[in-house]
């Protein structure tokens, strides 16, 4: 029932995001802070991934991008990402998603990633797999860490940051075949998922970037955690993700450049 409702919101949204691609207006934009704009399509899908949620479990509560809302640590909470890879929007560059997760109480339960350029639907449920439009997908099985594909997203919301991650860039860098960055978090996550790339990293994300995918690798045999290999990643939003067998290797070079970053408590 509740990943119905998930898949439901997300085509919903997707649809939105399609209809209004080659109609937005790339001036109509609020400015949130010096680098982050939000668009009106962006709150268009969010509203109506919200109504439908609302109409079919109206005692949840609802964190979104936009609109907010309560993180809740107790009871049911969805959280959503009407529109994940804005600026790729506004350009449009083929690289954005709507993502839709729902926890109860700290457990992930549904993870839902859409990209509707491609239609292409990634979902999980807890304890029953990950599946990209119905196929069972998993991670990489690569353990050479030479030969692995890495993505990461810039610190973009935090450029004071740069030169730590750009030094954990280039180290990584030297060791791995090759790094991607296409600015959409979701998707990313997805990927990893479905083996497309064996690891992703980045900094300062938000909860609706990461959980759907979060639950996407966890349930395609993968492993997410903190920048140190804790499990503080939904709370900061530093994510190390990877088929398991490299994470070690990732989480040496980013925990060493942002120690600074590192919570106080797990």
């Amino acid at each position: 029932m509740f990943l119905e409702t998930a898949i439901e919101a997300a085509r919903v949204s997707g649809q939105i995001l399609i209809d209004n691609l080659k109609r937005h207006d790339r001036k109509r934009v609020d400015h949130k802070d010096a680098f982050d704009i939000v668009t009106e399509v962006d709150r268009l899908s969010e509203a109506a991934i919200i109504e439908l949620i609302r109409q079919r479990h109206p005692e949840h509560h609802i964190l979104a991008e936009e609109s907010g809302g309560p993180n809740q640590q107790q009871g049911y909470l969805w959280i959503i990402d009407p529109l994940d890879g804005t600026k790729n929007y506004l350009h449009e560059f083929p690289m954005f998603a709507v993502s839709i997760a729902l926890k109860f109480n700290r457990e992930l339960l549904v993870g839902v990633v859409l990209d509707p350029i491609r239609n292409e639907l990634f979902h999980a449920e807890k304890n029953r797999g990950a599946f990209l439009n119905g196929e069972r997908i998993r991670v990489t099985p690569t353990e050479d860490f030479s030969r692995c594909l890495l993505a990461t997203g810039f610190p973009f919301r935090a450029r004071e940051w740069s030169a730590p991650y750009f030094d954990a860039f280039i180290k990584l860098f030297h060791q791995i075949s090759d790094f991607r960055r296409a600015g959409a978090a979701a998707l990313d996550l997805a990927y990893v998922a479905c083996g497309r790339l064996d690891g992703f990293w980045e900094i300062m994300l938000n909860p609706w970037d990461v959980a759907a995918g979060t639950l996407l690798i966890q349930e395609a045999g993968g492993q997410v955690s903190d920048l140190w290999g804790g499990n503080t990643y939904l709370r900061t939003g530093h994510v190390v993700a990877s088929n398991g067998r490299i994470h070690s290797k990732i989480t040496r070079v980013v925990g060493q450049a942002f120690e600074d970053l590192k919570p106080s408590h797990s």
